[in-house]
């Protein structure tokens, strides 16, 4: 395969267990340059545990994962770099308390990719621009709503140049008004073409964004589809009961 051809992520035969509890089962998955693959499902089903297991914030049990159609080393200094090209936007913003959030934005770029301060600033605020917080760059981010931090916690992320983004649930900490800020923001990344894998309870988002909805339940893989299909003509039964039980709320 050429390297266009070559998925960006790609989990095979992925297990994982925590204790007697098999969280991961036989998950095989790809995701492919510029694609954007949302997963769905009841709480409980998985769906975190996969998204944290690609950059190894979680251990796998047995499987292989592979970034651009390399496996992920378990430890050390390949594994740090590897982790670089994978930018990760978590519930919790997470950025750095005592910095300013153009501090945070620059600090990554000038300490892992070792650019100059003037790149690294100028960069920071044309991505804090991007995501519509440039007006916030010298606050710290107790002064900021929860959709600025994330805003923000995206432009970090994005600093590193990643091959792909994960978000884990990013909208799920935040108040109902912010979380329209956070996905539409997300929206544009989709469609500037950057390669993402989301975990996320926004059912109409996932239908709008997608190429593909992976269903998990049960630590497995249920169902796979277009947003069109899935939405419209679920396969399994509890894809149907899934998706019956959130359009009642």
């Amino acid at each position: 395969m050429t390297e266009s051809n070559v998925p960006v992520i790609e989990l095979r035969h992925v297990d994982k267990h925590f204790g007697t509890l098999h969280v991961l089962k036989d998950i095989s998955l790809s995701v492919n340059r510029g694609e954007v693959v949302v997963i769905i499902g009841p709480s409980g089903s998985g769906k975190s545990t996969l998204c944290r297991t690609v950059n190894r914030l979680e251990t796998i049990d047995s499987g292989e994962i592979l970034i651009e159609g390399v496996p992920i080393p378990p430890e050390g200094k390949k594994l740090a770099a590897m982790r670089r090209q994978i930018g990760m936007v978590f519930q919790s913003f997470n950025l750095f308390a005592h910095m300013t959030i153009l501090e945070n934005v620059v600090a990554a770029p000038r300490s892992i990719l070792k650019q100059n301060k003037k790149d690294a600033r100028a960069e920071a605020l044309r991505l804090l621009e991007r995501v519509g917080v440039a007006d916030q760059k010298d606050k710290v981010p107790a002064q900021l709503s929860g959709g600025q931090q994330q805003r923000a916690a995206i432009a970090r992320a994005l600093a590193m140049h990643p091959k792909a983004m994960l978000f884990d649930e990013p909208t799920s900490a935040l108040d109902p008004e912010m979380i329209g800020e956070v996905l539409s923001v997300m929206t544009e990344l989709a469609g500037e073409g950057m390669t993402m894998l989301i975990v996320t309870h926004e059912m109409n988002f996932a239908r709008r964004v997608a190429d593909r909805v992976i269903f998990m339940d049960g630590g497995a893989i249920v169902e796979e589809n277009t947003p069109e299909e899935f939405f419209a003509h679920p396969q399994s039964q509890r894809a149907k009961d899934f998706l019956s039980s959130i359009s009642e709320h």
